[in-house]
C-alpha cells in the first residue's frame, strides 16, 4: 500500500486552512486581554486551527512515538556509545525508566516506541517484548513505561560508506510501519502525535540527509551527537562526506537519499509525520533526527512545513538549518541534545495551554469588560 499511497500524498496533505485560521486569529482578538499579548501562545493557537481546520479548545490525547534502529555506520566510531546501547534504552522505555517516561508522565502523554530495527531484537538479544509490551500492534495506553511494537525491517542499516544503507523496498516498507502505527494510535483517539528517536550512530544519518537535501557541507550540518570528541568529529564529518561522495544522492529523489544514506527508524519517521499531518493531527517534531525525518517527507508533500509544530531548538548545527528550511519556529531553546522525544514532551503542555486558551477565556463581551476601539 505504501508506494501507492506515497505516490498521492501530495495530494492528502493541502496547504493550512487560512480560513480557519483567520477566524482563530479573530476569536483571540476577542478574549479578555491586549490584542496579541500571548504571543507565541496564539501563535500557536492559530497554527493549531490551520492543522484541524476549525477552533481547537484542548489537547486530550497526546502521543508520543519514538522510532528505534541501529545503524552500520556506527561502526565507524561516530558515536561515544556503543551500538548495543540502543537496545538496551529501549528496554529502558519499556521498563518507565527513561527521561521520555518521565516527561511523557509529566505531561499526561502516552508512549509507544516503535522498533523498526534494532540490531538483537528490542530489549537485547531476547526479541520477545518485555513484560507489559504489546507485540505488533497496540493493545491500549496506561502503562508506566512504553507501549512497544515490534515491526523490524532488517537489523539495522547496512554502512553507508561501503554501500546503500537501506534497499528502496526497506526504506519503503519502513516508512510503512510509521504510517500504520500512526493510524493505530489515532483510531485509538490521539489528537496530538509528538514523534521522537533512538539509534546509535542516527545523527550521522541525520546530517548526511540534511547536507544532501540542502547542498550545505557536511562539517555545516554535523555536532557531536551523543558528545564525541574531536577526533570522534573527524570521524563523523569524514564518514559523512564518504557516503556523499559515494552514491551522490539526488535531493529530487527523497526516497533514494534516505534509502542510500538514511536509517530505518527516520524512514518510520518520515511515514509518521506523513500520515499524522494527512490526517490532520498536529505533528510535533523534536530535534535533529526528527527534523531531517521531516526534510525528507517535505520533498514528498511540499505542504507538510505547514502542518507541523517545532518543539525546541537542539544545540546540534545541523538543527537551525532544518528549521529555516522548513521554515518553522521553534517553542522552545533549551540546548536539548538527547533526542528520545523529549523537547517534543516538553512542548505538549504549552500547545494544550495554547488550545485551552481558546477553550475556556472568556470574550470581553461575556465577561462585561471593556475592549479597545
Amino acid at each position: 500500500m505504501t508506494a501507492d499511497w506515497l505516490d498521492r500524498i501530495d495530494g492528502e496533505i493541502p496547504p493550512a486552512d487560512t480560513t480557519a485560521q483567520a477566524a482563530a486569529s479573530a476569536h483571540l482578538d476577542r478574549l479578555t486581554k491586549p490584542p496579541g499579548s500571548l504571543g507565541g501562545l496564539e501563535a500557536i493557537a492559530i497554527r493549531l486551527a490551520g492543522i484541524r481546520g476549525g477552533l481547537t479548545t484542548d489537547i486530550e490525547h497526546p502521543v508520543v512515538i519514538v522510532f528505534a534502529a541501529d545503524h552500520g555506520v556506527a561502526a565507524r566510531g561516530v558515536s561515544a556509545f556503543p551500538p548495543e546501547v540502543t537496545a538496551q534504552m529501549v528496554a529502558n522505555f519499556v521498563a518507565g525508566g527513561a527521561a521520555i517516561n518521565v516527561l511523557a508522565r509529566a505531561t499526561g502523554a502516552d508512549l509507544v516506541v516503535v522498533d523498526v530495527g534494532v540490531a538483537g531484537g528490542a530489549g537485547g538479544a531476547d526479541p520477545t517484548p518485555a513484560e507489559g509490551a504489546e507485540r505488533h500492534g497496540l493493545a491500549g495506553f496506561g502503562t508506566s513505561g512504553a507501549r512497544l511494537v515490534q515491526a523490524p525491517i532488517a537489523v539495522g542499516t547496512r554502512d553507508m560508506t561501503t554501500g546503500p544503507a537501506m534497499t528502496r523496498t526497506e526504506a519503503v516498507a519502513a516508512i510503512e510501519v510509521g504510517r500504520q502505527v500512526v493510524a493505530e494510535v489515532v483510531d485509538a483517539g490521539a489528537d496530538l502525535i509528538a514523534v521522537g528517536e533512538m539509534g546509535i550512530g542516527n545523527t550521522t544519518a541525520a546530517s548526511a540527509i540534511v547536507a544532501a537535501l540542502t547542498g550545505r557541507p557536511a562539517a555545516d550540518v554535523t555536532g557531536r551527537g551523543t558528545g564525541v570528541d574531536d577526533p570522534g568529529l573527524h570521524r563523523k564529518i569524514a564518514a559523512i562526506e564518504t557516503a556523499l561522495e559515494l552514491h551522490r544522492p539526488d535531493p529530487a529523489d527523497p526516497i533514494g537519499v534516505l534509502a542510500a544514506i538514511g536509517g530505518l527508524e527516520i524512514a518510520g519517521l518520515v511515514g509518521a509525520i506523513l500520515a499524522g499531518s494527512a490526517a490532520r493531527i498536529p505533528v510535533v517534531l523534536d530535534g535533529f533526527i526528527t527534523g531531517a525525518a521531516a526534510l525528507v517527507a517535505a520533498g514528498l508533500a511540499p505542504n507538510l512545513s505547514e502542518r507541523l509544530i517545532a518543539a525546541h531548538r537542539s544545540v546540534e548545527p545541523g538543527h537551525a538549518v532544518v528549521l529555516d528550511r522548513l521554515g518553522l519556529a521553534p517553542i522552545l531553546e533549551l540546548d536539548l541534545r538527547l533526542g528520545e522525544g523529549s523537547g517534543a514532551a516538553l512542548a505538549v503542555p504549552i500547545i494544550r495551554a495554547a488550545a485551552r486558551i481558546c477553550g475556556e477565556m472568556a470574550t470581553f463581551e461575556e465577561a462585561g469588560v471593556s475592549g479597545s476601539d
